[in-house]
């Protein structure tokens, strides 16, 4: 017997006619007639008489009814208990620069909100440092760019990024159209993370593609130097929207341009040691990431990015 059985049948007596409790329910009424059905055959015993002006009671029925209803309150009771009850602990999460800026603070705040007494661990680094971290169990979780590096992950899709080049805003940049593609960029001098990291390695698989060879002014593994590199105008770079809102008045002191090419994007995936591994309060907090990841994107907050339904390597 199952509790949604319970309901079914509570549903049945309390409306009336089993089309009304069909309604309902948002079932259709062969398929409630069928579970009906099944109770009673599982009791071996009729709780309902049918009729064409509707249903009643059996005696039975009666029995089963008061103590059904007694049934849910007491599993209503339970769900309401268990959600009121507090987490305690802590968990770790790993979130890349570009990453932390926009999903930081509002994490912070979301925690605080719903789980106060679960004390939450922020790690700043570049994706290959987290990926490393989790797989030595330093960190509960991480929202990386690949798991292709993954031991005994539990990995779950967020959303996809749009680049953009970023210079700074010189009199040679302010020509630069609002969406570039590939091609325009073979000449640019371009400032990127090194090989080992997620961002360098979606840019890198774009460009193969297109078979570009890009011009490569420095590799620099620290975002605010990267982009302090920019605005000194060594090189552009390509990035997510991320490290564009980390310089204040952006908008005044860099050009931003987005790619137009659908080959290059960066997906964001939330990794966390398996299911097993995680403490109650390391489950919750990956659950609240992913709602507060999709917050951002569906709300336009997170410039550039849409929800990844599924994602394959």
């Amino acid at each position: 017997m199952e509790l949604k059985q319970l309901k079914y049948f509570v549903a049945v007596v309390d409306c009336g006619t089993m089309s009304q409790a069909a309604v309902q329910l948002n079932m259709v009424q062969p398929a409630l007639s069928q579970q009906i059905s099944r109770l009673e055959n599982e009791l071996s015993t009729r709780l309902l008489n049918r009729s064409n002006r509707g249903i009643s009671l059996t005696e039975p029925g009666v029995a089963f009814y008061r103590e059904a209803v007694l049934a849910l309150r007491h599993a209503d009771e339970a769900a309401r208990v268990a959600k009121q009850a507090r987490l305690t602990g802590s968990v770790s999460i790993g979130l890349s620069p570009s990453i932390c800026t926009l999903v930081g603070l509002p994490l912070m705040l979301a925690m605080k909100e719903k789980y106060p007494d679960v004390r939450l661990h922020i790690v700043e680094g570049m994706s290959g440092h987290l990926t490393q971290m989790l797989n030595t169990r330093q960190i509960d979780l991480a929202i990386l760019f690949n798991d292709k590096d993954a031991k005994r992950w539990s990995v779950t899709p967020l959303v996809q990024e749009k680049l953009f080049v970023i210079g700074s805003r010189t009199e040679s940049n302010k020509k630069v159209p609002e969406k570039v593609n590939l091609q325009t960029l073979k000449d640019l001098p371009l400032i990127l993370p090194t090989p080992g990291h997620g961002l360098r390695q979606a840019i890198d698989l774009a460009f193969a593609t297109a078979k570009i060879k890009p011009k490569l002014a420095a590799e620099i593994d620290s975002l605010d130097l990267l982009m302090a590199a920019v605005e000194a105008g060594i090189g552009h770079t390509i990035q997510p929207w991320g490290a564009v809102v980390k310089i204040p008045d952006y908008a005044e002191r860099l050009i931003v341009s987005e790619i137009k090419d659908q080959s290059i994007f960066r997906p964001s995936l939330l990794c966390s040691l398996s299911d097993d591994e995680l403490s109650p309060s390391a489950l919750a907090a990956r659950v609240l990431v992913k709602e507060c990841v999709e917050s951002l994107a569906i709300s336009g907050v997170w410039n550039g990015s849409s929800l990844l339904g599924g994602y394959h390597k």
